[in-house]
This record gives C-alpha cells, structure tokens and sequence, in this order.
C-alpha cells in the first residue's frame, strides 16, 4: 500500500475520544448509592422490628363481635400482649386473645372469669365463685344477664370465660370444650388504640 493511501486509510478512522467524569460527579453518583443503601437498610430493620413486635411481643387485633360491648365495640383495634403472662398468671377479669378451644385456627376476644380449680355457678345470670353466697361484682356488664348455667369446675391451667354483652355472647357456656387452656392464651387486651385510645380493663 502507498503511503499516500495509508494516509487516507488514516484520516477515515474516527478519533477514540475518552470520557472523562468529573470528580464532582463521581461524588454525586456515591452520594445517591449511598442513599439508597441507607434507605433499604431502615426498611429492612424496620421489617424486622415489626415481625419481632408482631410474633413475640404484642397482638394488633380488629374487634369483630359484639360480645364485650360496652368495654369494646365492633370495629375496634386493639393492642395485647404477648408477654404479660410470662412475669404473672392470668387473673379475673383481665381480657384475653386466645384461641377458640373448639376450632383453634379462630381467635377469640374474652374475659377471664373462672381461675384453675375454681367452681362456678351462675343463678338468674349472676356469677358465684366457689359456693360464695355473694355474686362476683361486675361492673363492666353492658346490662342485666339472665339464665342459670353450671356448676362449672375449672380443670388446672385452664380458664372460664365470658363476654361482657353476657346475653348474646358465644363463650364458655355454650362451648363444646368449656375451657380455655392457659397455652391458647396469645396475649392479654391491654389497650384500644382507634377510634378512642383507652386503657382496657
């Protein structure tokens, strides 16, 4: 080949041209990963925060039945917690979430009546602790119950319960297996945090 048409060939082939990115850039660009990178690690800390809270530490529940109208109504949600029993056993009138005894995969909201080894008797719909000839104040009852029912012996570990709308609630007075068992306890109704914030009790 002559020279003269390598030096066409020459001046045929386009100049390479590198890009070159300024270091104002280059911080720019660090600065947006770095972003990023700190906006997934909050999302997954607060993703774990919230499987911990939710399967170790507390309930969040929709009110789904009227039978503890007037302490809760349909539509509430409310907060229980998962650890109050492990520092103390369960007592009278604390409200629990538990599972139904009948058909466990259900979740029930209740009242604590009778405690393990307990007798109760209701007589013209008012409740009687262990032969008492004075019936169990309840001042959280949304009216006068009626009926009779019992005696009823709680087994050990395991709870009686009702609702506070005594007359039209489903509980352990109709139940095929009378009793709540302390380990279908998931958690004690502590507080209604909407429409209302209130403490339970």
């Amino acid at each position: 080949m002559t020279e003269k048409k390598q030096n066409e060939l020459n001046e045929s082939i386009p100049e390479s041209h590198e890009v070159s990115v300024s270091p104002e850039r280059k911080r720019e660009a660090f600065s947006a990963k770095k972003e990023i990178f700190s906006w997934v690690k909050v999302i997954l800390l607060a993703l774990v925060i919230s499987f911990v809270l939710n399967h170790y530490v507390i309930v969040s529940a929709e009110v789904t039945s009227g039978s503890l109208e007037n302490t809760v109504m349909v539509g509430d949600r409310i907060i229980a917690s998962r650890l109050s029993y492990h520092f103390h056993e369960p007592q009278r009138g604390d409200i629990i979430v538990f599972k139904f005894p009948d058909d466990e995969s259900q979740e029930y909201l209740k009242r604590i009546i009778g405690l393990p080894g307990e007798t109760i008797n209701i007589k013209d719909g008012k409740v009687y602790i262990n032969d008492s000839k004075t019936p169990l104040k309840e001042d959280y009852l949304k009216e006068t119950p009626t009926g009779d029912y019992g005696p009823y012996t709680v087994p050990e570990d395991s709870y009686f319960l009702m609702g506070d709308n005594r007359n039209i609630s489903f509980d352990s007075r109709f139940w095929k297996h009378t009793f709540a068992d302390k380990e279908e306890i998931i958690g004690k109704a502590e507080f209604r945090y909407y429409p209302i914030p209130k403490l339970l009790k």
